[in-house]
């Protein structure tokens, strides 16, 4: 597998080496003795899977420790955007943000460390999402921030009057009246 540093450290795209032939093709799109090598050790322990339509945009989300997530992701058809956010008070980084458009045909995987708000929106007629976490869902511990806030300025390549949102997902606070859970010295590995 090929590893692509970000503009922000510990947020990496993954590329699978990919073998093809006349019955279509192979990749290994994990390994865990690969990805502890070249990202960092971890161990997620679920792995969930959504299906979207065009316009759908779920987001920026993230769990409150001690129920923090990691997450890897990829999209197994269809087209998305997606976008880790960093919300780790006194990063370097803070609320800048890297993206990465994952489709079924580059096979492309985006790592995502605790630490940051992820979303995602949907380019394509029907998507298959896919993401393994490091941690179990705990419910009381959602958080998230605006999608649309403007001090982030995302750009999630569909028009707004197209965005299609959760009821949840259209009333998170914007990153200046959020208090962010994470500090940059937490041991979030």
């Amino acid at each position: 597998m090929n590893v692509i540093k970000t503009d922000i450290e510990g947020v990496v795209i993954i590329e699978p080496r990919i073998f093809t032939d006349a019955r279509g093709y192979f990749f290994e799109s994990f390994s865990q003795r690969a990805f502890d090598e070249q990202v960092r050790t971890i161990h997620f322990v679920q792995d969930n899977e959504s299906k979207s339509s065009y316009g759908v945009l779920r987001g920026l989300h993230f769990q409150k420790p001690p129920y923090a997530q990691s997450k890897l992701v990829r999209c197994v058809k269809g087209a998305v955007l997606d976008v880790a956010v960093d919300i780790r008070k006194g990063s370097p980084t803070y609320g800048k943000w890297v993206s990465c458009e994952l489709t079924e045909d580059n096979h492309r995987q985006f790592f995502v460390p605790r630490g940051f708000a992820h979303g995602f929106s949907v380019l394509s007629d029907e998507v298959i999402f896919q993401y393994k976490c490091d941690n179990f869902y705990a419910p009381q511990a959602e958080g998230a921030i605006a999608w649309d806030d403007p001090t982030l300025n995302i750009d999630w390549k569909i028009p707004a009057d197209k965005v299609i949102l959760s009821e949840k997902d259209a009333h998170h606070p914007q990153l200046k009246d959020f208090d962010s859970p994470f500090e940059i010295n937490m041991e979030l590995y």
